[in-house]
């Protein structure tokens, strides 16, 4: 900008120092202490004059002929047709914004070389406002993310506002996790991937949980109501964390902030492939060695035969509990002494992995009753199909995890605590996005995302 860009800056810090001096001039003379009303007035009126030094360098990208030649897309010349306005609603506030249209004569299609390069093509929220209302939209509803983002950033814009940006910036940020994840699985395939730091233990973990959906969402899907119809749909999650050594007490201990997570709605074998390249993005293949973690769930099984054949499959240490408390309740009904005498010796044998013991011990007490012999008969199967996944003792001696602990906590922190809140209901795409914007925030991958979308 030069000569004519420094004399602006100037006025306006020349009218910054008036608009303050004249709040201390007012305050002076009301006589009386008001902190918070001086806080409030000095700080618009720096963001005001910060907005009119923002517009000024705003039009000096956004006008004057280009040395580049302006192409549109159907390959042909575009031509400057003056200046358009466009207001940007910044961090800053409101600001007024000038730059050069470019038409093609063939097409008619128009382009704004200027909004291009400042990342507001077909946006009127500038690229630092739009990552405080993802932010804003993903931790709270996003009435609470616009109430946050007018009393602490002094910027007003609508509940639909957040939560289209929200959404937006969450597909977007699917898009590129999915895309890197699928660059990784292609490297990994061709064996052309550059040799990385040797991981010693590489876990991944999964569970599912249910949001709750619109009508629209949930037509004729089978669920848990009375009726058999369904009011949620899963989300599944998954993370990936890794593991260097053990504590004092021989108990594993999880590598600090090594922890990422996917999450989504839906099938299982296409979640199979996004936990997959996930794992491969962190290193699956430069791992000594493959732990998964999960509940035991069919589709769980699947994926591990599928996509981590040589991993170690650990089923929960507290699900598998559950289901043994379970048998004991089948079995002595209401025999209340049995049932907590054979739960915790059975629990006792669990922890060791003797899981045949337990088996031939509930066989001996199989009931008469034809429904109660079909629901111990279908514990006994549980047990007996997992019994290799339950060999606890010897998961302990190796200083493995054998809890699910980490993802769970995900389930609640990243899925409950924003998507199953009181009166919510979601699409689909909108769960999705949310999702997306969570488990990249909670990988610690914000930073990452915004890099690449400049670059």
């Amino acid at each position: 900008m030069g000569g004519a860009g420094s004399k602006k800056n100037a006025e306006i810090a020349l009218e910054q120092d008036r608009e303050v001096r004249g709040i201390l001039e007012r305050a002076g003379e009301a006589k009386r202490c008001d902190l918070e009303a001086w806080e409030t007035g000095i700080r618009m009126a720096v963001l005001g004059a910060g907005a009119k030094a923002l517009g000024s360098l705003l039009d000096a990208i956004g006008r004057g002929m280009r040395e580049e030649v302006v192409w549109c897309r159907c390959g042909a010349r575009m031509h400057s047709r003056g200046v358009k306005h466009k207001e940007l609603v910044t961090i800053l506030g409101a600001v007024q914004y000038r730059r050069s249209m470019y038409q093609c004569g063939r097409c008619g299609a128009t382009r704004y070389p200027g909004d291009e390069q400042l990342d507001v093509v077909g946006r009127s929220y500038s690229p630092g406002l739009r990552r405080m209302m993802a932010r804003a939209g993903s931790s709270g509803s996003f009435k609470e993310g616009m109430e946050d983002l007018k009393v602490y950033a002094g910027v007003e814009v609508s509940v639909k506002a957040v939560e289209r940006v929200a959404e937006s910036i969450g597909r977007d940020m699917q898009r590129w996790s999915q895309g890197e994840a699928q660059l990784a699985v292609e490297e990994f395939q061709s064996n052309s991937h550059a040799p990385g730091t040797r991981i010693e233990r590489l876990y991944i973990a999964t569970d599912g949980t249910g949001v709750p959906m619109t009508r629209e969402e949930v037509a004729g899907r089978r669920g848990k109501q009375p009726d058999g119809s369904a009011k949620t749909r899963e989300v599944k999650l998954g993370c990936v964390f890794t593991q260097t050594g053990v504590d004092e007490q021989g108990y594993p201990v999880r590598d600090p902030r090594s922890t990422s997570f996917v999450g989504r709605i839906e099938s299982a074998d296409e979640f199979g492939q996004r936990l997959f390249g996930e794992a491969v993005r962190r290193g699956l293949d430069e791992a000594g060695e493959v732990v998964v973690l999960g509940d035991g769930a069919p589709w769980i099984t699947t994926m591990v035969q599928t996509h981590f054949p040589n991993a170690t499959h650990i089923i929960d240490l507290y699900h598998a509990r559950e289901h043994v408390a379970e048998l004991s309740k089948v079995l002595f009904t209401t025999r209340e002494a049995q049932i907590v005498e054979y739960r915790d010796r059975w629990w006792a044998l669990l922890d060791e992995g003797e899981v045949e013991q337990i088996l031939t011990e509930a066989r001996r007490h199989l009931p008469r009753s034809a429904d109660r012999r079909k629901k111990a008969q279908s514990e006994i199967g549980y047990l007996d199909k997992n019994r290799e996944r339950m060999r606890y003792g010897q998961f302990r001696a190796r200083g493995l995890f054998i809890g699910s602990g980490v993802v769970e906590a995900g389930c609640k922190s990243i899925i409950a605590q924003r998507l199953k809140q009181s009166g919510m209901h979601w699409s689909v795409r909108g769960a999705n996005a949310i999702i997306s914007l969570r488990c990249t925030l909670k990988s610690g991958r914000l930073e990452d995302y915004w890099e690449a979308r400049a670059a």
